[in-house]
Parts: C-alpha cells; structure tokens; sequence
C-alpha cells in the first residue's frame, strides 16, 4: 500500500510538472492578451481567460503542436485598431478580422512578421486610409480579401509580388487611380481580380492579355477603353463581369473562351452586333444590356433563354427575346 501511496504521488507532481502537450506558449498566450486588452476587452473575447490555456477553449483561436495557427475575431461589437501585437504570433497560417463596423485605422506594419501566413481576411470593417505597399512582404499568402471597407488611393503594384496569391479582393471600397502596369508582370500565380464598386478609372494596361484569369470582376468602376486582354478563345477564364463602367469596343471582333459561363457587360458603350460565337457557350448568366448593340440576336444555344433585360437598352438590337427584327 505504502508503495502505491508514493507511486501515486510521485505521477501527480510528474504530471503537474510537464507541459501539456497541447497548451499554447507563453508568447502567444501573452500576445492574445494584449490583443484583447488593445481592443478594450469585448465580450466577443470574454473567453480568453489568462488562467486558461488558449489553446482550449479561447474563441476563435486554433492551434497546431502548442502554437497558435488561427486567429479569427468576427462579427462581435469589438472597437479599436487592428492590434501591433499581431505580429508576434509568428506561426499564424489564417488571420480573419472581419464584420466588425467598428475596426478602424489601417493595417500595422508588424503583420510583416508573419511569414506563414497563407490566408488574411480583413472585410466588412472600417478600415481606411491607403493599402499599404509592405502587405507585398507577405509572400506565403495565398488568399488576400480586403473586401467592404474604406481604403482609399490607389491599388499598390507590388501585389503582383506575391507568388502564391491565388485571388485579389479589394471590391467595395473607394480606392482609385488604374490598374497598375506591373499587373502584367506576375511573379507566380495568375490571381482571380475582384476590383468591383471603387473609384477607379483609365484604360487596362494591354499587357494583361497574355494572362489566363479564371475570374475578373472589374464592375462599378470607370475604366475605359477596350476590354479584349480578358478574352482569348483558347483561354480557360470562367466570369467576367465588366458592366456599369465605360468600356468602348467593338463586341464582334471579341473571341470568346468556349469555357466562360458567366459574362456580364451592361451598362457600358459597347458597340457592334452580338457575334454568333456566344451561342456555342454554356451561359449562365449574361447581359449586354444598357450598351450600343445593333442587329438581330443569333439563334441558337441558350441566347433565347435570358430574359429581355439582358438585352434591353439598347441602339437596335431585336430578335427573340426581344421584339422581331
């Protein structure tokens, strides 16, 4: 009995004296809680209790071999900046500030620190002022998304630095200026671009054509000029959405990637006639509405399946589903 008694405690204080081996590092542990403490403890992060392990528990925080890999703080009444100690959770892989109407400021510089970092979500905030050039020093990102916010000036070129992003989200906020020319030069992945619903202007630079996007989402802007560096007919794109802008070329002499499934060019000065190539494509959605098409609608294919308002305002298109020629 006697035995037992010591082998029993000499397991406990064992025990007791052993990390554990899923408990987070005192360094994260401490960063998490000055984040907190930064963003005047919100009861979004009532769960980050310094006498808990946060890697148990805390909300939104995910950890791999005791270090923290996840961070997400999202849609909760959470005020402030984003916190400068964000930076010292050197093993994040996911960072996500999103939905909180009252995040403010810009992005610090010390998120640089995080060289593992594949996935940054900063959308549906109110972050403003520019986006800044050292965002480009994050080259393990693969998804960057800082879409509905307030940034302003223009979209900084050094984003096509980023070799492993696979998709440009900056839609709805109030950048502006053109599409930057080093846009054509890539320095690995082609990214999907969703400039949507800003402020930006100017012609797309040619060099993009040579360039196989899979999505391009240049809507509610005022870009001008020709469209053409998004088409190829040996292309693989899939949507291209280029209405509500002020785009000026001739639809006809367009060849179209046999892949495409979403094309939308309304509310634009596209001229021409509707070339018989869109028939051969297996559309989803399509409108040419609110341009200066002319000419009879080919038959064929799914033309005759939209409605009359994905022609509708036009110079004198006609044909089903509109009225007969």
């Amino acid at each position: 009995m006697k035995l037992l008694v010591h082998l029993s405690i000499f397991l406990s204080i064992l025990f007791v004296s052993l990390p554990c081996s899923y408990s987070c590092t005192p360094n994260d542990k401490n960063a998490l809680l000055q984040i907190k403490k930064s963003l005047n403890n919100p009861p979004l992060l009532s769960s980050w209790n310094p006498r808990t392990d946060c890697c148990t528990g805390w909300t939104g925080v995910e950890c791999t071999n005791r270090r923290v890999t996840a961070l997400s703080v999202s849609s909760g009444e959470v005020s402030g900046q984003i916190p400068y100690q964000i930076g010292d959770l050197l093993d994040l892989r996911t960072l996500d500030f999103s939905y909180l109407t009252n995040l403010t400021g810009n992005i610090p510089r010390t998120i640089t620190k995080l060289k593992n970092l594949n996935t940054l979500f900063f959308k549906h905030t109110s972050l403003s002022g520019p986006i800044p050039d050292y965002i480009s020093e994050l080259k393990s990102l693969t998804f960057l998304d800082l879409s509905f916010n307030q940034f302003t000036g223009p979209i900084p070129g050094s984003l096509s630095q980023m070799p492993k992003l696979e998709a440009i989200q900056i839609n709805n906020n109030k950048l502006t200026g053109s599409i930057p020319n080093s846009f054509g030069s890539f320095v690995g992945n082609v990214p999907n671009l969703y400039l949507s619903n800003n402020k930006l202007s100017g012609k797309i630079p040619e060099s993009l054509s040579k360039y196989d996007f899979n999505a391009v989402d240049l809507s509610g802007n005022g870009f001008q000029g020709d469209g053409f560096m998004f088409f190829g007919r040996n292309k693989t794109t899939v949507r291209v959405d280029l209405s509500r802008n002020m785009f000026n070329f001739d639809l006809v002499k367009v060849k179209f990637a046999r892949s495409i499934v979403s094309l939308d060019l309304s509310h634009n000065h596209i001229y021409g006639k509707i070339p018989p190539a869109l028939t051969k494509l297996h559309l989803e959605h399509f409108n040419v509405s609110d341009n200066h098409l002319c000419g009879k609608i080919p038959t064929g294919g799914l033309l005759q399946t939209f409605e009359s308002s994905a022609y509708a305002h036009n110079i004198c298109l006609c044909g089903t589903p509109l009225k007969a020629c």
